[in-house]
């Protein structure tokens, strides 16, 4: 039977009468007055591994673009290897399969990511202002490397050697702390004797230098991998906003997006980062899904089992904590809906500031507890709005 949350949401849903590529913004100016003065909004994903959430944050990001002015697409990869990307869909030549197997990531080599670099591409074409593709991750920056060894010669070689082939594994293996006293050395030479070119290129090395010399888990969280990767991601969103002119839509999974702090607070996450610089000018959509399929890594005994990403399904979730219970009880389909202002029934003021739990999927999962996996949330302490897709299927590896 519906109550006061499941009416209240139904009545302010905005249905996705289609996640095609090509249907356009028209069907979501509903949203429009709700985005209004808001600069940079945080697109989530519930997995990394379904396709429905490429189809759906573009469409969104299209939406941004056409109806609000939005400038540059910000995506959780890695800001060396993106250069690449943004190259190609600001028109260059080059082969967009090859630029997203550069960025380094298993989880956008996808055919989805591809179609969405063609529409962007085509939407450049014929753009008064072309929107960039910027990455914003600090993971994967040889090609960082291979620019500053190009631009600062021989005179920098003394500081480039002992960072050798620094992020060949990515944060797949703890670095030893001196290599981000290393990288630090290296933008202060920079900084002071390089050319303007060779400032990012030295920024996103020592970003990368700190992140991977952090241990993943520590008694204090904000000595963490994790924590410091964040701070860095947001860190680098805002400095695509030190244009006045630039509004950023900013694709991440939903645990960077959101502004809720983890670990007793101790643990800040992009989007906490994110909503503390721009207050109400950041807008954090969490994207969610009834049932269905996503593609990641198994583990099992601690360790990862060969093979590369496989196909997870979990049915639909029926836990009266649960978010996308809620959510699916509210109406059938896909919809967005906007978690700011309103009128907002007492009944509704408590779910969305009661403690919940929602699905949530990294690159790895397993495969005997996926179906029963939740991660705690607090609604309105977390998102400013909320997708909700009824059912997802996997993404397509290229």
């Amino acid at each position: 039977m519906p109550d006061d949350v499941t009416e209240w949401l139904a009545a302010r849903a905005v249905p996705l009468a289609s996640l095609d590529p090509g249907a356009g913004p028209a069907g979501l100016r509903p949203l429009k007055a709700a985005l209004q003065g808001v600069r940079v909004v945080g697109l989530g994903e519930a997995t990394h591994g379904s396709a429905e959430f490429f189809l759906l944050r573009w469409r969104l990001t299209e939406f941004l673009v056409k109806e609000l002015g939005f400038t540059t697409l910000a995506v959780e990869a890695s800001a060396a290897a993106a250069r690449a990307v943004d190259a190609y869909t600001a028109g260059g030549p080059g082969d967009p399969r090859a630029a997203l197997a550069g960025l380094g990531f298993w989880t956008l080599n996808t055919a989805e990511m591809l179609t969405v670099l063609q529409r962007l591409r085509e939407h450049n074409r014929t753009a008064d202002r072309p929107v960039r593709f910027v990455g914003i991750d600090p993971q994967h920056p040889m090609m960082a490397l291979a620019e500053l060894r190009a631009c600062l010669g021989e005179a920098a070689a003394p500081l480039l050697d002992p960072l050798g082939d620094l992020g060949a594994s990515g944060f797949m293996r703890q670095l030893d702390r001196q290599v981000e006293a290393d990288a630090r050395r290296l933008e202060e030479y920079v900084t002071e004797h390089g050319p303007p070119e060779a400032r990012e290129p030295a920024r996103i090395v020592r970003q990368f230098a700190d992140v991977a010399s952090r241990p993943y888990t520590h008694a204090d969280p904000a000595r963490t991998l994790g924590v410091a990767r964040d701070r860095y991601m947001a860190e680098n969103v805002a400095l695509l906003l030190s244009d006045p002119a630039a509004k950023v839509a900013v694709w991440a999974h939903n645990g960077h997006v959101s502004k809720r702090a983890g670990a007793g607070g101790a643990a800040p996450m992009m989007g906490t980062h994110l909503a503390r610089a721009f207050g109400e000018a950041y807008y954090a959509l969490g994207v969610l899904f009834g049932h269905g399929e996503f593609r990641a890594h198994r583990r099992r005994f601690g360790r990862l089992v060969r093979g590369g990403p496989a196909r997870f399904r979990v049915p639909p979730a029926d836990t009266g904590r649960n978010v996308e219970a809620r959510l699916s009880a509210a109406r059938p389909g896909d919809y967005v809906v906007d978690l700011r202002g309103g009128d907002r029934p007492e009944a509704v003021s408590a779910w969305l500031a009661a403690p919940g739990e929602l699905r949530s999927f990294g690159g790895i999962a397993r495969r005997l507890t996926a179906r029963r996996s939740f991660t705690p949330t607090v609604p309105a302490e977390a998102f400013d709005g909320l997708a909700f897709l009824d059912r997802v299927g996997g993404s397509t590896p290229l």
